[in-house]
């Protein structure tokens, strides 16, 4: 699913932009605005914007140089939070595609619309947000240990586990939700959470996020469980824990 947002101050132009979409083979959402007031006041994210540069102000109906199109890219880019959406400038002036680079717009269709043109940009630009997407969906999915629970395929958040215990050949998960028992190895455990985990003990892999206390013989984590640290593995914990605080920091 791609979120389509058109911004344009002519509904002629909106309902012919919308038409085009809905022509393309792509499962999309598609909301109109006729102004950048009423796209911010929106406050929605969008994956694709399709912008008019010169557009009047929606209220005195005349030419709003401080409120156009340009004006509202670059307040779109200037914003920390939120979705960044691909833009794609709609206009009847060439004079403004120099502009485009600075709000690093992504293509520049000029009126009156070519119905090729559009396909190539529009199927370009669903290539660039469908592959975002996927890799958005690996990233979350690689933030879960799926385990073998009850004969079901359980799937426990990597920010759920306060640490996981070696206990009679099983693992044993101690997350917020309880404890979950099955069989896997600490070994393969240890490379699939690599990174945000630490083996500090034959016998314990540590979330370092929930790190409270260390010395030289033991690991006090957030919940108030004290684990036993390896005399070889100190040094290295310690290193592993402080790069990532330091990575989490950024």
């Amino acid at each position: 699913m791609i979120n389509i947002a058109i911004c344009d101050d002519e509904p002629n132009i909106r309902a012919y932009l919308s038409s085009l979409v809905k022509k393309q083979n792509t499962e999309c959402e598609i909301t109109e605005y006729a102004s950048a007031d009423a796209y911010l006041s929106a406050d929605k994210d969008h994956d694709l914007l399709f912008l008019d540069i010169e557009m009047k102000n929606s209220t005195s109906g005349k030419g709003d140089s401080a409120k156009n199109g340009m004006w509202l890219a670059r307040e779109i880019r200037s914003r920390d939070k939120g979705k960044q959406p691909v833009i794609v400038f709609v206009t009847g002036y060439k004079e403004y595609v120099f502009d485009a680079f600075d709000v690093d717009a992504f293509q520049f269709l000029l009126k009156p619309i070519d119905t090729q043109k559009f396909t190539n940009v529009f199927q370009r630009a669903a290539k660039k947000i469908l592959a975002e997407q996927e890799l958005q969906w690996d990233m979350s999915r690689k933030k879960n240990l799926v385990i073998q629970y009850n004969n079901t395929s359980k799937a426990i958040p990597f920010s759920h586990i306060y640490y996981v215990e070696s206990r009679n050949h099983k693992a044993v998960i101690h997350a917020k939700e309880g404890e979950f028992e099955y069989y896997a190895k600490m070994e393969d455990l240890a490379m699939e959470l690599s990174g945000q985990f630490y083996r500090i003990h034959r016998g314990y892999l540590i979330n370092l996020a929930y790190v409270d206390e260390y010395n030289k013989q033991e690991v006090m984590l957030i919940n108030g469980d004290k684990l036993l640290i390896s005399k070889y593995k100190y040094d290295n914990f310690v290193r592993a824990y402080l790069d990532y605080m330091a990575e989490d920091s950024l």
